[in-house]
This record gives structure tokens, C-alpha cells and sequence, in this order.
């Protein structure tokens, strides 16, 4: 049973930058992908970045590409996603999930129904 927990959410103005956590607990050697999910009002939830847990293979949105940048470090059980150049575009409630099922990552993210464990989300609010 894992849990994730994100942090890091928060109101930025326009061309601004975040960095948002998910600290990863109870079997943290458990899953073989974990990713970056948003979702905003009135839209579906769609993929923004995933990595394998081993070999860092990893993959983004062609929105996020060039701007957003997902890393992790193992000491802290701890994935991140830097967030750079933000738009308004980019507003959503951000989630963190984990795929325990050994399988290739795909080229660009999916909208993450294949995940089995979700963080509770943090928002990302992008405005003037």
C-alpha cells in the first residue's frame, strides 16, 4: 500500500515557476512508474510527466515539453516536477501517482487510469 502526499502548489503570476512534491511512503520500492497529473475545471484529467522507478525513462506532454522537468531522488523518496514559464493555461489541481504494473512507459503521457495510487492533489493557480 503506498501513499503519496504532493506539496508545493500555490498562486504564481504568468512566466513564473514552481516546484511541486510528492513524498512517496509504504513500499516505495513497489512501483514501476510514477507521473504527474492535472486536472482543470470542466476539462479531463490529462498526463504531464511520468518516469520509470528504475532506468529514469520519462516522458511529458507536448504542452509541458521544454518547460516543465520531472526528477526524483531516492534518498528522500521524494518525486518533483519543476514548473517554469507558466501560463494561465497551466491552472489545475496537480496529482501524483504510481503504477505498480511493470509495463513500458509511453512516449507521452496517458491520463493515468492505469495508475493505481493517487496523491490527494495540490492546486496550481496561474494568474495576474
Amino acid at each position: 500500500q503506498l501513499t503519496l502526499v504532493e506539496s508545493g502548489g500555490g498562486l504564481v503570476q504568468p512566466g513564473g515557476s514552481l516546484t511541486l512534491s510528492c513524498v512517496v511512503s509504504g513500499g516505495t520500492s513497489d512501483y514501476y512508474a510514477i507521473g504527474w497529473f492535472r486536472q482543470a475545471p470542466g476539462k479531463e484529467r490529462e498526463g504531464v510527466s511520468c518516469m520509470r522507478s528504475r532506468g529514469g525513462t520519462m516522458n511529458y506532454a507536448d504542452s509541458v515539453k521544454g518547460r516543465f522537468t520531472i526528477s526524483r531522488d531516492n534518498a528522500k523518496n521524494t518525486v518533483y516536477l519543476q514548473m517554469n514559464s507558466l501560463t494561465p493555461e497551466d491552472t489545475a489541481v496537480y496529482y501524483c501517482a504510481a503504477d505498480v504494473d511493470d509495463v513500458p512507459l509511453p512516449t507521452r503521457p496517458s491520463n493515468g487510469n492505469e495508475y493505481d495510487y493517487w496523491g490527494q492533489g495540490t492546486q496550481v493557480t496561474v494568474s495576474a
